[in-house]
């Protein structure tokens, strides 16, 4: 994990899901740990989410990088995992959203974080939308 993140997650967990710096203010900040595809360890990602309903709705964008972030084929490969809001903690399993909903949901993030925008057209793929299922 790099050190930014680190510190992210450090600041997310001491202050029941506020961070300051670049997400100061974003209440949609959550927190993930995904099983590694390849190296079967726990790993932790801090992210901004969109709320929908009962669920959250994640976005693989890599910063609009050509390739997928190392958290969705973790989850590809090992769907569930770990959610941390401010104040709780629960099980998710992954559902990979495609076509119709996966277009409306990315539009309501771009409405709410419009640099998820700039992503997209910075990249030729299609970027993966997952929404997380709470297991009761």
């Amino acid at each position: 994990m790099n050190d930014f993140n680190t510190g992210v997650i450090e600041e997310f967990r001491a202050n029941e899901g506020r961070v300051g710096g670049m997400f100061e203010g974003n209440p949609n900040m959550v927190v993930i740990t995904t099983v590694g595809a390849k190296s079967g360890r726990e790993i932790t990602n801090p992210l901004v989410c969109l709320p929908d309903g009962d669920r959250i709705v994640l976005i693989a964008s890599n910063g609009g990088a050509d390739k997928n972030p190392a958290w969705y084929h973790n989850l590809r490969a090992n769907p569930e995992f770990t959610v941390e809001t401010g104040t709780e903690t629960y099980r998710a399993e992954a559902e990979f959203i495609t076509g119709e909903e996966r277009d409306r949901l990315y539009a309501r993030m771009v409405e709410i974080m419009p640099g998820f925008g700039d992503y997209e057209r910075a990249t030729t793929r299609v970027i993966p939308v997952i929404a997380a299922n709470r297991i009761a």
